[in-house]
């Protein structure tokens, strides 16, 4: 099978080092095709000089959906595979190991396991193992039950897509954050699976203030409420953020009490920022832009999508 990496990129240069070199040199040797949403810092340059294929779209037309669409359809190849630039392969043989459930058949897309990048802050290490477990597992839409919310888990920092299967789910829609989420909705409800490869390593993690965390779970909320109906089940998502919670603060109790009272505020500015974010689906437009840490988003062709729903092909 033919698999693409399709890297989306703004202003990553200082990433490019770290994260290239290992996904040149993968053991499936991958066509690789970085997108640029007009970066001023020299980050297509940089990938030039590694030899990777570029593509450059207008800063005010990206949006993570509709960008990783176009860039799957002008990829093509049977298996598109979606990195970050922030995203750190952790071995030659990782993306072999991530598309490997969908050769073989298991299932329809895969995403690998996220390490935190060996620098990260505490909490931020505590969020990688709450979601990305040692243990890999296969989930279809038979696993609500189980899994509630998480059935539909999955990240575009490191996740791997039959092209076939993608193109019946409609493929990624315009949103302002979660196309990730929102394609694996579309693809399970249909019957198809989705695999975590515990396996397929990958070192990636952030340094967010807890401004900007509070900013992402607004957009996170937002989001969401926008396309709620296709991740509706039982279990919801803040049953599985009181049970990240309570682990939160046993784990550290144990292992750094000191740390507890900045990851709780961390988390508090996390839960309010979702929750004012699934709150705020009807606010005005100078509102959400204010909470929004994406504030090209607002100014964007696609921003009339969050209330239109605008692309619902294959629901």
């Amino acid at each position: 099978m033919r698999s693409t990496v399709i890297l989306i990129t703004h202003n990553a240069k200082h990433h490019l080092p770290q994260c290239l070199p290992k996904i040149l040199s993968s053991t499936i040797k991958p066509r690789v095709l970085l997108v640029n949403s007009s970066s001023t810092d020299g980050t297509v340059e940089e990938a030039m000089r590694y030899g990777v294929e570029t593509f450059v779209i207008p800063r005010i037309e990206f949006n993570h959906g509709a960008t990783r669409e176009l860039a799957r359809k002008r990829a093509g190849g049977d298996i598109a595979i979606f990195m970050t630039p922030d995203a750190y392969l952790a071995s030659t043989d990782a993306l072999e190991k991530l598309i490997q459930p969908l050769i073989e058949g298991k299932a329809e897309a895969s995403y690998a396991r996220q390490l935190p990048h060996k620098n990260a802050q505490r909490i931020e290490a505590f969020q990688r193992s709450f979601n990305y477990p040692d243990e890999s597992h296969i989930r279809s839409i038979a696993d609500v039950k189980r899994f509630g919310i998480y059935t539909f888990f999955c990240s575009n920092s490191c996740a791997a897509y039959l092209n076939q299967a993608l193109d019946q789910a409609g493929g990624f829609s315009p949103v302002l954050l979660g196309e990730d989420t929102l394609a694996v909705a579309k693809m399970l409800r249909l019957g198809m699976r989705i695999a975590y490869a515990a396996d397929a390593l990958v070192h990636h993690s952030h340094s967010h203030s807890i401004k900007q965390e509070f900013q992402r779970s607004f957009d996170t909320g937002l989001a969401r409420a926008s396309y709620a109906t296709q991740l509706y089940c039982q279990g919801s998502d803040e049953e599985l953020g009181k049970l990240y919670v309570k682990r939160l603060i046993g784990t550290l109790s144990k292992e750094n009490p000191a740390s507890l009272p900045y990851a709780l505020l961390h988390t508090m500015a996390k839960a309010a920022g979702y929750y004012i974010g699934k709150k705020s689906l009807n606010a005005t437009p100078s509102f959400l832009k204010l909470l929004s840490s994406q504030d090209f988003f607002w100014n964007s062709i696609y921003s009339e999508c969050l209330k239109s729903s605008c692309d619902t092909s294959g629901f």
